[in-house]
């Protein structure tokens, strides 16, 4: 097993500045360097696709909608968690590789809908089945309940983080 270097820094930090608690970072640091190797770990098939970073963020939150595998570029955004002018941009490269179109919303002529093509629900179909067994092998290292415990400690975490607290 490899050194863990969180644990030095914070053993650096106790011995440095022994009247401060770095033990924070044994969480935080922790899951910055996570988030920075799964990403390298997951990319890859999205990749091999020639999907831009995010572009299966889009076509992912369209075929979990269900039929007809249609949101507003608004409702795109609240579930994708980025800004509308950054889905339009994925949008436009996804629709210029007709895996997404998009068409006037009923009842509001100035809206747009986007969809996924029957190519769109295709591809990402085979990519979510992909991207699930590289996070399954991402995880083997946990058991099952050691999964369930780290999920579930994320998920309390995750709502003392509201958005704006800082």
């Amino acid at each position: 097993m490899q050194p863990d270097p969180i644990a030095a820094m914070v053993e650096q930090w106790k011995r440095e500045r022994p009247d401060l608690d770095a033990t924070p970072m044994l969480v935080i640091g922790r899951l910055f360097r996570l988030t920075s190797a799964l990403d390298q770990r997951l990319r890859p098939p999205f990749g091999a696709a020639d999907l831009g970073s995010g572009d299966f963020d889009v076509l992912a939150a369209l075929r979990r909608s269900g039929a007809p595998y249609a949101l507003s570029a608004g409702e795109l955004s609240r579930t994708v968690l980025v800004t509308t002018g950054a889905i339009t941009k994925r949008v436009d490269r996804l629709e210029a590789r007709g895996l997404v179109g998009r068409s006037v919303a009923q009842g509001d002529s100035r809206g747009r809908l986007i969809t996924l093509t029957a190519e769109g629900v295709e591809l990402t179909d085979d990519l979510i089945a992909v991207h699930l067994d590289n996070q399954r092998r991402l995880l083997a290292g946990l058991t099952e309940d050691e999964r369930t415990q780290l999920a579930d400690l994320l998920g309390r975490l995750a709502l003392t983080l509201t958005p704006g607290d800082d």
